[in-house]
């Protein structure tokens, strides 16, 4: 980083920081051209009594964050990665802020954590602040040449990327003529606790005319907005936590107090969007390295297709021995295992986590002893965060201990929502996994998240979307004290599939489902997609074999397991001898493509999957080689895959026929037959044998 004007910085030339006497900090990314205006502050600060020096519905041109100037600037490095903090003050109302740039060692990619303290003698409610405010050009044209990538997402229907030109959402304004910025904004926000249940917190800018690249992420469970705008002098893209407009957020600082703002990364290549997503994948492994989990072992989980909430004892023991069989190391109980089956759905039930003794017939205990015996992990499914209204828990917890709004309860669903922030409920919710650990020799946790109870709680805060935002920290907070009390207890994020998959909880957590898509025709662009957002160590695709599926379809399933963390469900124990040998064949390649998983990097190459697509494919380099994942969903035809050059091998399934394929001037050209299949290929470069 270098800096002119007042001081001088270094991050091994991933970012300047530029500043003047009568101006404030900005931010520049030289790798990606493109990236950075000197007249683009850093930080934007709204506040209740200020919002923007100059109207616009964009989060950009603040009152407060054009006054602020800089202060002072350190650097320095350690665990891994260097960092520059610059500190900023406004004179007028007392505000200062600080911001701290982590480089990781060897990435392409930063991280900006930044605070705000009242350093004035009255109080300040602040309603907005940016974690970046980031230029994107010079001049009104550059956004010509600008392409923008971002993902729809909903239950089922996950990840639903789309790239375009972002002159479709910020058309030409000749500002010139106007002598003015303008004044509309392109936005993408999340609604409630599902911080991935709309759109997902991450993008992607590609400059069309040079390759350069720049991918982002916001990390937090509560509250997000991203933002580009455009002004004479070239767009702006701004990343935020929670807002006043979109998340009804509002943080009251007295004097001496401080806000700190939610993190955001950002990577930047000269290679085009696969290679920034590429460096956003090291930095979320550099995040994630307190909780990695070289282990990556099999689980098999009863819900998909199979239970669907409702286990009893002579129903698992089939599934415990059939997924033993199979090379599984985890067996997950899902939901249902402490509802009576007499009482109706579980669902308004929840909360107390005792075992219904109806459904198993000699005690819970001896299924999980089986599944000990077995040589298996006992995994089991939990919600932590919420209380069925009819459950005893509901009263038995301080009424404080609850989501309020506008003095009521938060209902949704039947559901009330504990608050983290109350020490009754961590103490609560500990003590849960405790027994479940020591009675039944629990070592991973199915963390699930099934309602959305909207903006927030106003109990403690100053607002709904301030209570969110506190208690999404403290559940964080609680998952790293969990850890710690249990080393070696395993983590999964779930959330009705992927409604609340962002890097908070994942930087804490083990293992990502991907979605709740039971049609296995439906999953391939989810699976696909998913390394775009997670990890491909964390990305847990559910593979669920059935008997009423031909060997072909089988492997389909099988190869979406098989593209990220293999996640097996189904009934095992009915399988047909030829799909038993197909299960066995893929847990026994998994075991072997874990070892690459933590150093994969995805790329895609045929471009990211649209929803409907007939051939989707996913490329992973790891040490040696690439692998592909290639599904085809029913239309034989030849497929052109761009940049494979070497020679490629089938490396599953290994008893249907191998597809066909051919090499070209510019790739390679794979033939696929009627009807759905898919494959594990293995390009292998100059010295890489297979995996």
């Amino acid at each position: 980083m270098t800096t002119t004007g007042t001081g001088a910085a270094l991050l091994s030339g991933t970012i300047d920081l530029r500043w003047s006497d009568d101006q404030p900090a900005a931010l520049l990314l030289p790798p990606a051209a493109f990236a950075g205006c000197d007249s683009v502050p850093l930080v934007e600060v709204f506040t209740a009594a200020e919002q923007r020096a100059r109207t616009s519905q964009a989060y950009a041109r603040s009152a407060v964050g054009a006054r602020l100037r800089v202060t002072g600037v350190e650097s320095g490095r350690g665990d891994g990665a260097e960092w520059v903090e610059v500190r900023q003050q406004d004179s007028r109302t007392g505000l200062q802020t600080r911001t701290r740039i982590t480089r990781p060692a060897g990435v392409c990619a930063v991280r900006l954590d930044t605070s705000v303290r009242n350093a004035g003698t009255t109080p300040v409610t602040l309603t907005a602040v940016t974690s970046l405010t980031l230029g994107l050009g010079v001049s009104e044209d550059d956004a010509d040449h600008l392409r923008l990538g971002v993902a729809a997402s909903e239950w089922l229907a996950e990840n639903r990327w789309r790239e375009f030109p972002l002159r479709e959402v910020a058309p030409r304004l000749s500002l010139g003529i106007h002598a003015q910025d303008g004044r509309g904004h392109f936005a993408l926000t999340s609604h409630g606790t599902w911080s991935t249940g709309e759109y997902l917190p991450v993008g992607v800018l590609t400059h069309t005319a040079d390759g350069h690249a720049l991918a982002w992420q916001i990390e937090t469970s509560a509250g997000w907005h991203m933002d580009l705008s455009q002004g004479l002098q070239g767009a702006t893209l701004s990343l935020l936590g929670p807002t006043d407009l979109e998340h009804q957020f509002a943080h009251q600082l007295g004097p001496g107090q401080e806000f700190t703002a939610v993190p955001v990364a950002i990577a930047v290549s000269q290679k085009g969007s696969d290679a920034a997503i590429g460096e956003l994948t090291s930095y979320r492994r550099w995040l994630r390295s307190s909780p990695a989990d070289e282990e990556l072992p099999v689980v098999y989980n009863d819900f998909m297709n199979t239970l669907m909430g409702q286990p009893s004892t002579d129903k698992l023991m089939p599934l415990i021995e059939a997924a033993s069989r199979d090379g599984a190391e985890v067996f997950c109980i899902d939901a249902g295992w402490f509802a009576d089956p007499a009482l109706g759905d579980w669902w308004d039930s929840v909360g107390e986590w005792r075992e219904a003794t109806t459904r198993f017939t000699d005690g819970f205990k001896a299924v999980t002893d089986d599944i000990l015996r077995r040589g298996m992990r006992v995994g089991l499914w939990l919600e932590p965060e919420v209380v069925g209204v009819t459950s005893p828990v509901a009263t038995a917890l301080p009424d404080e201990a609850f989501f309020h709004r506008l003095g009521q309860k938060v209902r949704e669903h039947d559901r009330y929502h504990l608050d983290f922030r109350h020490p009754a409920v961590a103490a609560y919710i500990t003590a849960v996994v405790d027994r479940v650990i020591r009675d039944y020799g629990v070592s991973y946790l199915k963390l699930d998240y099934n309602i959305n109870p909207g903006v927030g709680t106003d109990v403690a805060a100053t607002s709904a979307g301030d209570g969110l935002l506190g208690h999404t920290r403290a559940h964080r907070d609680w998952l790293i004290r969990l850890q710690q009390k249990h080393p070696g207890l395993q983590i999964e994020n779930c959330s009705s599939g992927g409604m609340r998959a962002d890097y908070a909880l994942l930087s804490a957590t083990h293992l990502q489902s991907t979605s709740d898509q039971q049609d296995f025709l439906l999953y391939p662009p989810i699976a696909a997609s998913a390394p775009m957002s997670v990890l491909p160590e964390q990305c847990g695709n559910w593979a669920y074999p059935s008997i009423e599926m031909s060997d072909e379809e089988t492997a389909f399933t099988l190869v979406s397991g098989l593209s990220g963390r293999l996640y097996l469900s189904g009934f095992l124990d009915r399988l047909r001898p030829a799909q038993r040998e197909l299960i066995g064949d893929a847990v026994e390649l998994h075991k072997t493509l874990r070892r690459s998983l933590p150093v994969a990097t995805p790329f895609w190459p045929i471009g990211l999957p649209q929803w409907d697509d007939d051939i989707v494919c996913l490329g992973l380099h790891v040490v040696g080689g690439d692998l592909l994942f290639v599904w085809s969903r029913g239309n034989g035809r030849e497929t052109l895959l761009p940049g494979v050059t070497h020679p490629v091998q089938q490396l599953f399934p290994r008893r249907l026929p191998v597809w066909a394929s051919e090499p070209t001037s510019d790739g390679t050209r794979i033939h696929t037959p009627e009807g759905p299949c898919a494959r594990v290929l293995w390009v292998a470069h100059e010295f890489g044998g297979a995996c």
